[in-house]
């Protein structure tokens, strides 16, 4: 939330990094919406090292909270 200002919705996924950091899968909630199921949503992809410092993040997806995956 201190680097886009934006509300964490979740955490989506996480794995240990061969530096003994991790990667994040985060999802944010980016506009709020009536009803809820509209709201956007975005995925952005964390780095932080062995310390827990964020080194790396970049949105890498988009999408309304009501709407399935489509990747598969």
């Amino acid at each position: 939330m201190e680097l886009t200002g934006k509300e964490v919705d979740s955490v989506s996924s996480f794995s240990a990094t061969d530096d003994g950091g991790w990667q994040l899968d985060v999802e944010v909630l980016e506009l709020s919406r009536i009803p809820d199921t509209m709201s956007l949503l975005a995925s952005y992809a964390v780095t932080l090292d062995s310390d827990g410092v964020l080194t790396d993040y970049r949105r890498v997806r988009r999408y309304e909270r009501g709407r399935s995956d489509d990747r598969s």
